[in-house]
């Protein structure tokens, strides 16, 4: 037997082997001993935090950037032309003014949260006399970056093709409850909307994505948004940057209210 190979090498091994067995029972005997305060302490994190806003109720957040407060159309336009937007303001609400086209926020956005309150009218009864029907029952939209749609309508025992009914991302998503109130009745759509992304090529590299609260309802969980609204054919993405929120004039007297949204 080579004694002076085993003191050279399987000597030292064999010490650093009981040198990390001591090391790891000295370590847990040190755990043992912790008071269970001290291990908790042990997974709490004290930083960053988090800023103080105020959220009153019935109220905008404080750090919510206020688009429609009952006054004015003054964060507003008009999608045509770009002059002032022309839809009603009366009781401290919006109305369509049908014929005057869409209008939509002065200011760009990309990733937010969106707090909207609407109403549809008691009165559908068209022009020749017969009660509106589907989609040609107080239809309007909410259209975020001026391109993707959650759907205004009166879906009050009112049928339709259900990825355009009330709280469809329209076209592409059937929601999945209808929460709709009766007409006249005031609405609630709160939605955190995901913007999609692209490279400098002008690919897509992430798709948008919407989460969507009708009525303090989901209806619409984290859908992935396969592109554009389209009315005739399939949703595609083509690349662009923050746009404005629109809202849709579809000739139907929708009234529209209490308009936020924080920036995510």
């Amino acid at each position: 037997m080579n004694t002076s190979a085993f003191k050279r090498g399987t000597l030292p091994v064999c010490l650093s082997l009981l040198s990390a067995i001591c090391v790891t029972n000295t370590q847990a005997a040190d755990a043992s001993r912790k008071e269970p305060w001290q291990l908790a302490q042990e997974t709490e994190v004290w930083e960053p935090v988090p800023p103080v806003i105020q959220a009153p109720a019935n109220a905008a957040p404080s750090d919510a950037i206020v688009l429609f407060d009952g006054k004015n159309l003054d964060q507003w336009q008009a999608v045509e032309g770009g002059g002032a937007a022309g839809w009603k303001v009366a009781d401290g609400a919006v109305t369509v003014t049908p014929k005057k086209g869409d209008i939509k926020t002065k200011e760009s956005f990309c990733d937010v949260q969106l707090h909207i309150e609407w109403k549809t009218p008691t009165n559908f009864i068209g022009d020749d006399g017969k009660p509106q029907e589907s989609q040609g029952r107080s239809n309007s939209g909410v259209f975020f970056q001026e391109r993707y749609e959650i759907q205004v309508l009166d879906s009050y025992n009112n049928k339709t093709y259900p990825n355009g009914q009330v709280g469809s991302v329209y076209k592409q998503s059937i929601p999945l409850v209808n929460a709709a109130r009766a007409p006249g009745e005031w609405q609630t759509y709160d939605i955190i909307f995901n913007a999609p992304k692209f490279d400098s090529a002008q690919k897509l590299t992430t798709p948008g994505y919407v989460t969507v609260l009708h009525n303090g309802v989901l209806v619409q969980n984290h859908f992935e948004i396969q592109g554009a609204t389209e009315w005739i054919g399939k949703p595609v993405y083509k690349a662009h940057g923050c746009a404005p929120l629109r809202l849709q004039d579809h000739g139907n007297l929708v009234s529209f209210r209490n308009i936020w949204v924080r920036k995510l």
